[in-house]
């Protein structure tokens, strides 16, 4: 299998991201914001950092980079892609996820280690976790709020939509602690920490995040 991981300028976590899908065993596939080419890819990781330097508006920019135009099109046919952090925030300019992500409230950036409850195990992404699993995963963001109309809201709850919530503390004021979400299909998901600084237990919090990654696979594999 080989999952694809964008490189926008001003992407940081993009090398810990190809990382973390050749710790699972597949191939990881660098790809170029300025290529209309996905290169035959099975899947899409979008990672984290400061595309384009956040200007305008996080993402926003990142949203009309060619390749984008391939990642939109390849996950309207059911591809798999999942958006990290920036990653989030630009599938949501995208249009591919509803809502978006907005400074934090309290005006601060902040990194630490996240426990979060997986709300939604059957996605192309947390399908390796059981339904209410804890995991704790590094966060690192200044614009992480996720923020929606209550209609759209109460629709992703409705759909069972939401993937994961923060526990113990919501880290950015995201509305109802919502920390990630999918698409109808549970192919596109986005969340905001940081589940490729969760795959070694020699560094971060342990190896937590491996399931979105592993994850991936499985649901390639299904759909082989």
């Amino acid at each position: 299998m080989r999952l694809g991981v964008v490189t926008f300028p001003g992407s940081l976590d993009d090398v810990d991201a190809a990382r973390a899908v050749r710790i699972v065993g597949a191939e990881p596939m660098r790809l170029w914001h300025g290529e209309h080419d996905l290169h035959g890819v099975d899947a899409v990781v979008l990672p984290g950092g400061f595309s384009y330097g956040d200007y305008l508006r996080c993402g926003a920019i990142a949203r009309f980079a060619p390749v984008m135009t391939e990642v939109i099109d390849a996950a309207a046919r059911g591809m798999p892609v999942l958006g990290i952090c920036n990653g989030f925030q630009i599938l949501c300019e995208s249009h591919l996820l509803p809502g978006a992500l907005i400074r934090n409230e309290h005006q601060q950036f902040v990194c630490r280690d996240q426990r979060l409850r997986i709300t939604n195990a059957s996605t192309a992404w947390t399908n390796a976790y059981e339904p209410g699993a804890e995991i704790v995963v590094p966060i690192k963001n200044g614009e992480g709020g996720y923020v929606a109309d209550s209609a759209t809201l109460d629709r992703l709850e409705g759909e069972g939509r939401v993937v994961a919530r923060y526990v113990d503390v919501n880290p950015n004021g995201s509305l109802r602690d919502i920390a990630g979400i999918c698409n109808p299909g549970g192919t596109v998901v986005g969340l905001m920490p940081h589940p490729e600084h969760a795959v070694e237990s020699l560094c971060g919090p342990g190896t937590d995040g491996l399931g979105f990654f592993t994850s991936a696979l499985t649901a390639l594999l299904a759909r082989a």
